[in-house]
C-alpha cells in the first residue's frame, strides 16, 4: 500500500478532560464540536486553509472563542483531525485506507485552492490519480471506503476506481505485477509460477454486493473473459458472505434457542443481508452452460431456503441445478428445511430431479442422447445414495420414502442394489 506524507512539525495535539487541544503558547481562538469531541484550537492556521471556517467565522472579531459545530463532517473526528493537523503543518500520513474519509472531510471544509495555493483536496487529488488508481489493492480500499461512506453519490472517486479495477482484472494474467490474495488449497505462489486466470476474485470479493455487482458486470460487458471465469469469481463471493445451512450448527431463532429482542433484530438483519446477497448473485449467473457447477447451484439452493429466498429465486435455482444434476454428489441434495436444521426439504430434491428428468423429454440429436445416458447412470446413483441417507431417518414418514423411491422410472436403471440397499436400510431403521 503506498503512502503520502505531508506536513513536518511533530504531532502536538493532546486530550484533556475528553478536550482535544494544540501545545501551543497562543490560547485558542476557534472551538469546534466534532460529534462528541471538543476542539480547541486557532483562527489563523485553519482559516488560511478551510474556506468553509472563513465563511462561518467571517462576522465574529470580538475576541472571544468562535464555537463551530461540524457534526455532519464525512469521517467524523479522524478526517477532520487530518484536516485540522495538514493546517497546522504537522506531520500526517494519507493512503488507501484513509484517502477517502481525509477527501471527502477536505471537501466539506473547502480546502481546495481557490482558497489557498497547495491545499490539501489538490495534493489528495494528485496521490488518488498517481497512488491509489494505480494500485490493485488501493483501488478496491479505496472503492470499499467510498462506497461505505456515500454510495453512489461519491461518484469522483467510486466510478475511477471500477474503472481502474475492470481495467487490471482485463489484462492478461501474464501481465499482472502487483500483489493480489490467492489462497486456493494446494496453490503456492513461485517466481517461475504463472499467475492463474481468476487471480482478481477472491480480492473483489471483499466489495459490497452492489459494488462487486457493479465491477462484475462491467467485465462481463467487456465479453473478454470466459463464462466459467465470472462464475468463479461468483463461488468465492458467495463461499465468502453466505454461509452453507448443511454446516451450520444451527439457524438463528431455531430449536428453541431463546433470543432477546436485540439478538432477533441482529439475526434478521443479517438474514436480510444474506437474502440479498444470494439473489444478487443469482441474477448475475450468466446462462452459459457450464459457467458454475452444479454444486454449486445446490449449495445456493441450501441457502435459499435458509435465507427465505423469494420464489422466483429458488424455481431458478432449482431449474438450473436440475440440468446440472451429474455434477452432483448425494450430499449436495440434502437441503435442510428453514426451520429446522435436523430435516430435510426433500420436495426441493424432487423437483431439483424432475428437472434433469424433464430433459429427456425433449427431442435430441444422437450425441447429445448418449451424453445423457452417461448423466442419467450418475444420477441414478447420487440418488441412491441420497435416499440412503434419507432412509436413516427414523421418523420419516414411510409414504412419502415410497414416493421418492419411485421418483427415477424403472428404464433409467440398469441395476437396482442402490435402490434395494436404501429400503433395506430403512426397514432396519424404522422396526
Amino acid at each position: 500500500m503506498k503512502y503520502m506524507k505531508l506536513g513536518t512539525k511533530p504531532d502536538t495535539f493532546y486530550t484533556e478532560q475528553a478536550v482535544r487541544s494544540v501545545a501551543s503558547d497562543i490560547p485558542a481562538d476557534l472551538i469546534i464540536h466534532v460529534n462528541n469531541t471538543k476542539y480547541q484550537l486557532h483562527k489563523f492556521p485553519l482559516l488560511l486553509k478551510c474556506g468553509l471556517l472563513q465563511r462561518l467565522c467571517s462576522d465574529t472579531d470580538d475576541g472571544e472563542p468562535v464555537p463551530v459545530a461540524l457534526h455532519d463532517i464525512p469521517g467524523g473526528e479522524e478526517a477532520f483531525e487530518l484536516c485540522a493537523k495538514f493546517c497546522y503543518g504537522i506531520a500526517i500520513s494519507i493512503s488507501a485506507s484513509n484517502f477517502v474519509s481525509a477527501m471527502l472531510a477536505a471537501r466539506f471544509l473547502r480546502m481546495t485552492e481557490h482558497v489557498a495555493k497547495g491545499n490539501l483536496v489538490a495534493k489528495l487529488e494528485t496521490f488518488f490519480d498517481s497512488c491509489v488508481l494505480q494500485g490493485w489493492k488501493d483501488s478496491i480500499t479505496a472503492l470499499q471506503a467510498a462506497w461505505r461512506i456515500s454510495g453512489w453519490s461519491e461518484s469522483r472517486i467510486v466510478q475511477p476506481c471500477i474503472d481502474s479495477i475492470v481495467e487490471k482484472i482485463l489484462l492478461a494474467p501474464s501481465k499482472v505485477s502487483w500483489s493480489y490474495t490467492y489462497t486456493r488449497p494446494g496453490y503456492t505462489k513461485k517466481t517461475h509460477q504463472s499467475v492463474p486466470k481468476d487471480w482478481w476474485t477472491e480480492d473483489i470479493s471483499e466489495l459490497d454486493i452492489e459494488v462487486f455487482r457493479s465491477v462484475v458486470s462491467t467485465v462481463r460487458a467487456a465479453r473478454m473473459l470466459p463464462p466459467p471465469l465470472i462464475g468463479e469469481a461468483l463461488h468465492v463471493y458467495a463461499c465468502k458472505h453466505l454461509p452453507d445451512p448443511l454446516y451450520c450448527a444451527s439457524a438463528p431463532g431455531v430449536n428453541g434457542q431463546a433470543q432477546s429482542s436485540s439478538m432477533a433484530a441482529d439475526a434478521e438483519e443479517t438474514i436480510a443481508k444474506q437474502r440479498r446477497v444470494l439473489e444478487t448473485v443469482v441474477t448475475m449467473i450468466p446462462s452459459d452452460a457450464g459457467s458454475v457447477t452444479g454444486r454449486f447451484l445446490l449449495r445456493l439452493l441450501r441457502v435459499a431456503n435458509y435465507v427465505g429466498a423469494s420464489s422466483s429465486t429458488r424455481a431458478q435455482l432449482i431449474r438450473q441445478a436440475g440440468s446440472q444434476l451429474d455434477e452432483a454428489k448425494a450430499v449436495d441434495l440434502l437441503i435442510p428445511l428453514p426451520s429446522d436444521t435436523q430435516a430435510y426439504d426433500v420436495g426441493a430434491a424432487e423437483a431439483v430431479l424432475e428437472h434433469f428428468l424433464a430433459q429427456f423429454q425433449r427431442p435430441a440429436a444422437a450425441d447429445e442422447r448418449q451424453r445423457m445416458s452417461v448423466a442419467m447412470e450418475k444420477v441414478v446413483r447420487i440418488f441412491d445414495e441420497y435416499l440412503q441417507t434419507i432412509a436413516l431417518d427414523g421418523e420419516f414418514p414411510i409414504g412419502k420414502f415410497i414416493d421418492l423411491a419411485e421418483c427415477l422410472p424403472d428404464i433409467a436403471r440398469n441395476d437396482h442394489d442402490g435402490l434395494y440397499h436404501a429400503i433395506d436400510t430403512y426397514l432396519k431403521v424404522t422396526n
